[in-house]
């Protein structure tokens, strides 16, 4: 069966190419782990495609819909990933596309429910990547780009990461707790929030490297209401002036990752594996958006990160305190909780 040969077979791989998610996979208990692994492993592979700036936007956007065609349609004519794999600085990267059929086979070995899951997240994901291609086609740092919209941001972050939390929610769902009491509309509305979240604030702490390669995620619309254009985000020294658009979206980020906390509390509590594989990006996340309100938010030389020994801190804390309910509930609850709290309500 495949939840016995994947760990085998991709646990390596994906150690290499998932950074911090990694963490949370390996936690994950092996109900859950295989499914949710090859649909990471998967989305790497298309993410590597697309974000190969070597290779024309018009030759990724062919080979990422042929990729995408070939995981709706596992068994279709076989696809040529050698170019794209050669220009990869990456070994793992590399590896990712020329292992690509590999991936698809232990798709095909899915069962059909979890099959499905894993085509459907999927398909939601590329159609983001592909959006993006033709959204960015030209930028540059000399040619800025930028989403125009408040819905364009919104739409962005569920179609490369709240569609994760969909996808996750229902994977786990049908395996770990399916006859749990749950309110489902609440809880999947939560998952969702709980990956645009995590998307918002790696876009909000990556700003300035997005701008040197002439993509800009905040709306032109919200930047103009504070006299503000993309170009504008360009030099450190309109910092002052643009805070007031950053500050509401780090709100926004934060009110998100309050869901992903009830989501996260509404978890059975005999599901420990999972609890704490969701509260790990949540943690770290609200430390980023901390670093990103009182640090330099424009200023390319200076890159916000969590350090390792703080992810570590948070992670035996969340361990050390999952005995108390009351503990563990206030490891979520940051400093601004209590606006974040009510928003994860409404």
């Amino acid at each position: 069966m495949m939840a016995q040969t994947t760990p085998y077979s991709l646990m390596p791989l994906l150690k290499e190419v998932s950074r911090s998610f990694y963490l949370t996979l390996r936690i994950l208990p092996g109900g859950v782990r295989s499914q949710i692994g090859l649909a990471y492993l998967l989305a790497r592979t298309t993410d590597t495609i697309a974000d190969t700036e070597l290779v024309p936007a018009g030759q990724r956007l062919e080979a990422l819909q042929g990729l995408r065609e070939a995981i709706l349609e596992p068994g279709r004519a076989p696809l040529d990933f050698g170019e794209l794999a050669r220009c990869q600085a990456s070994g793992a990267e590399r590896v990712l596309l020329e292992r690509w059929e590999s991936s698809l086979a232990l798709l095909r070995a899915l069962p059909p429910a979890d099959r499905l899951l894993v085509q459907r997240v999927l398909d939601t994901i590329t159609s983001g990547q592909e959006l993006d291609l033709r959204r960015f086609a030209g930028a540059s740092a000399e040619n800025l780009r930028s989403l125009r919209t408040e819905e364009e941001l919104d739409d962005y972050t569920y179609r490369v990461a709240g569609c994760v939390g969909e996808f996750w929610t229902r994977m786990c769902r049908a395996h770990l707790f399916p006859k749990a009491a749950l309110e489902d509309a609440v809880f999947l509305t939560n998952g969702v929030r709980f990956g645009k979240g995590l998307q918002l604030v790696n876009i909000l702490r990556d700003l300035p490297a997005d701008l040197r390669q002439g993509r800009c995620y905040v709306p032109a619309e919200a930047l103009a209401a504070q006299g503000l254009t993309p170009g504008d985000l360009r030099l450190p020294g309109n910092e002052p002036r643009a805070r007031a658009v950053y500050d509401r979206y780090l709100t926004q980020a934060e009110a998100h990752l309050a869901a992903g906390w009830a989501y996260t509390n509404a978890l059975p509590r005999g599901s420990v594996r999972v609890r704490l594989a969701c509260a790990w990006p949540i943690l770290i996340g609200l430390e980023t958006l901390k670093l990103l309100r009182c640090g330099p938010i424009l200023d390319p030389a200076q890159r916000v990160k969590v350090s390792r020994s703080q992810v570590k801190r948070l992670i035996w804390r969340s361990v050390l305190y999952y005995p108390s309910p009351t503990a563990w509930r206030r490891l979520g609850e940051g400093e601004h909780s209590t606006g974040s709290q009510a928003a994860a309500r409404t």
